[in-house]
């Protein structure tokens, strides 16, 4: 098989903070199918960077009294401990404020525009007269106009769940200076998506089973077909994507439009192409003509959450452009702890990768037990430290580790550190090992490294049985079997090496320890074919990875220490005012039976409760808890119902109550909302009181 030639990204980081642990998922990922294909011989280049515009970086920057520039720059200079700590190496990390991004966005813009892509329209927003600034929907707050719950966002509450326009709010006021925003006229900038020959290149692109994953081409059809907007209305088929943004923003301005800038969605995703042309430029080779290359293939490392921009709006701006669309976008789900639990911080359930490394915790560790979840498709994976430690001290020391240690001491004491002859048994282990290369290759190419590790441990499998079975600790007790011991041992050691081979995308810092041990140079996968033969001499054996212990998962777990606060605000808010036992018992509290939980088409916010309260019918009821909760996980749990609040109308329905749930006042500083579940015990019906 020829080179094959391979240009490879990871999504853009927003540069407003430090990598979490999603970020160093994917990065692993992206990286570890890097690595197998260089093992194979190909020429990848495997490039990221910041995505460094918008309106949050600019009002964070002016907030820590920097330029958006310096900002981005002090984010960006502590990358580095988190990408080397991993062991995740890219050619190139740049950011989408280069000159070389800019260029490209402008030039991509003209092209779309020449091809008849771009169009004008006016359109009405809120303006902060303050800031002399257009708001965008987050960045605009005020009363819900459905249920009046104070300080929601622009376009949905968070107490109720009602979607609804920035307009509909009640006393609307500026997130940014609490100013009464304006409502002004502005001309903005448009993507055509519905123009014909976009959507039936989309169509095409995304359903021809060769660009996405069949689960994640299922979801993009769902958007071509009818849906319900947020007024309520419907429409089919693809909308048209507003580009621009008005002055003041930090971004890349709109040619021959002064006070226009491209929302940072159009230049992030260029930023690949940016990073890879400020890579081939630094060592002197040319862009053009390695991305006219016909056989070059585009690879792009993504999170589920950003699906539309990069299998919609990125593929049609490439061909709309006259440029090379991507051979593949590669989609993977989220992390979650403790089977399903989300991700806190304070609650002691976030995993903080550089207070992993802080701990000595061997980044190999999680880089193999991250690929023995992955299996390729748009799944999310659960990291349960429990399992964690298990899989690591089983799979990792106890099976491949463990291999090297039960053999090479034998090597060096009595053999002079020189492999001997393989006898026919040690010939047929290692036969049913080369065997498996190839499937294990495939399985790194379809990033099922779950597939691959599989296949690897029960090949440690194979090999720890032969060890137990010819028990070379008891051959070197025995009088004239130094023959047989130096082949069983010799036969590990090429076992050993064979396994190191498959590991070493997953395992990159151990295989080129292992290198240094065999004294081999580094590790391909065409290396399988052939044995170190007899002769070879091999180093000291040094132990190459401890054991994971419990205390380092009780500190890596650990919640931070409460910080001191001279006044407490339960929940991160006042206790409301009194009110006396007669107010209360206007309320009437029921337990209530989750009988039946789904998602709300047309909605990423709501879920639609089928309630028993034992009144011998069911309500509807629909809650705003969609981004805590899988419908699955609520289904048959007991729940409390505010009974007699008065039937609310919204777009999706008529819902009949409210289920209670607990929340933090400040999102930011503890997201999550918890719906409140009774003691075992508790019938549908039963008054709360």
């Amino acid at each position: 098989m020829s080179q094959r030639k391979l240009f490879v990204t990871t999504a853009l980081p927003y540069a407003n903070g430090n990598f979490h642990i999603g970020h160093i998922m994917e990065y692993i990922q992206a990286d570890t199918w890097v690595r197998a294909q260089r093992m194979q011989g190909n020429a990848v280049n495997f490039v990221g960077a910041d995505d460094a515009h918008g309106a949050p970086i600019m009002i964070a920057a002016e907030k820590a009294g920097k330029t958006p520039q310096q900002f981005v720059a002090d984010i960006a200079a502590g990358r580095k401990p988190y990408l080397d700590g991993f062991h995740i190496a890219f050619d190139n990390w740049s950011n989408t404020d280069s000159p070389e991004n800019h260029a490209l966005s402008k030039q991509i813009y003209l092209d779309l525009k020449q091809a008849g892509f771009i169009e004008t329209r006016t359109i009405e927003q809120f303006f902060d007269p303050e800031k002399n600034m257009f708001l965008p929907d987050r960045f605009i707050k005020g009363e819900c106009p459905r249920c009046h719950a104070k300080d929601q966002y622009g376009d949905n509450c968070e107490v109720c769940s009602s979607v609804y326009a920035p307009t509909d709010l009640i006393n609307p006021f500026s997130a940014l200076s609490g100013a009464t925003p304006v409502l002004k006229t502005s001309e903005h900038f448009f993507f055509k998506l519905s123009d014909p020959r976009a959507v039936e290149f989309l169509t095409e692109w995304t359903q021809d089973g060769k660009h996405v994953q069949p689960e994640v081409a299922a979801k993009i059809k769902e958007w071509f077909g009818v849906r319900t907007n947020p007024d309520g209305s419907t429409s089919e088929g693809l909308d048209d994507w507003d580009i621009s943004r008005d002055a003041p923003y930090f971004g890349i301005e709109i040619p021959d439009a002064p006070g226009k800038y491209f929302y940072v969605w159009l230049d992030a995703p260029v930023g690949y192409l940016a990073s890879l042309k400020e890579l081939l430029n630094r060592r002197g080779e040319d862009y053009d003509a390695y991305m006219a290359d016909p056989d070059l293939e585009q690879y792009h490392f993504i999170g589920k959450d950003i699906i539309t921009f990069h299998t919609l709006f990125w593929p049609a701006m490439l061909k709309f452009s006259g440029r090379k669309t991507p051979t593949r976008i590669c989609v993977h789900g989220f992390m979650t702890v403790n089977n399903g639990e989300k991700m806190s911080k304070s609650r002691g359930t976030g995993l903080d990768p550089l207070k992993y490394l802080s701990l000595k915790m061997n980044p190999e560790w999680l880089r193999y037990y991250l690929g023995a979840k992955l299996n390729g498709r748009n799944e999310d994976i659960d990291f349960n430290p429990e399992d964690f430690m298990l899989r690591v001290n089983s799979d990792l020391i106890g099976k491949y580790v463990n291999i090297a240690s039960r053999a090479a001491g034998f090597i060096s004491k009595r053999f002079e550190g020189k492999l001997g002859a393989v006898s026919e048994d040690g010939q047929t282990l290692l036969a049913a090992l080369r065997e498996q290369k190839d499937a294990i290759v495939a399985a790194y190419e379809g990033r099922d490294t779950a597939r691959a590790a599989r296949e690897i441990m029960l090949l440690c499998d194979k090999v720890n049985s032969y060890v137990d079975a010819n028990k070379p600790w008891e051959l070197a007790k025995q009088e004239g079997m130094d023959a047989r011991l130096q082949d069983v041992c010799t036969t590990c050691i090429e076992a050993f090496r064979l396994l190191t081979i498959y590991l070493k995308p997953m395992l990159p810092a151990v295989a080129t320890q292992v290198e240094a041990f065999l004294n081999v140079q580094p590790l391909q996968f065409a290396d399988a074919a052939t044995l170190l033969g007899a002769g070879h001499g091999i180093g000291k054996y040094e132990h190459l990875m401890q054991r994971v212990v419990v205390e380092q998962l009780d500190a890596l777990f650990e919640p931070p220490a409460a910080p001191v606060v001279e006044a407490v605000k339960p929940g991160g808010e006042e206790i409301a005012p009194t009110i006396t036992i007669d107010d209360f018992a206007k309320i009437d509290l029921r337990i209530a039976k989750i009988v039946e939980c789904k998602a709300v088409e047309g909605s990423t916010k709501l879920l639609q409760l089928t309630l028993d309260a034992g009144e011998g019918k069911m309500r509807n009821v629909f809650s705003g808890i969609a981004s805590m909760y899988r419908p699955e996980q609520l289904e048959g749990k007991l729940t409390v119902l505010v009974a007699n609040l008065a039937p609310r109308k919204m777009k999706f329905g008529i819902s009949e109550g409210m289920v209670l749930a607990a929340s933090h006042a400040d999102e930011k500083a503890e997201p999550g909302i918890y719906v409140l579940e009774p003691f075992p015990g508790a019938q549908p019906g039963m008054r709360i009181g």
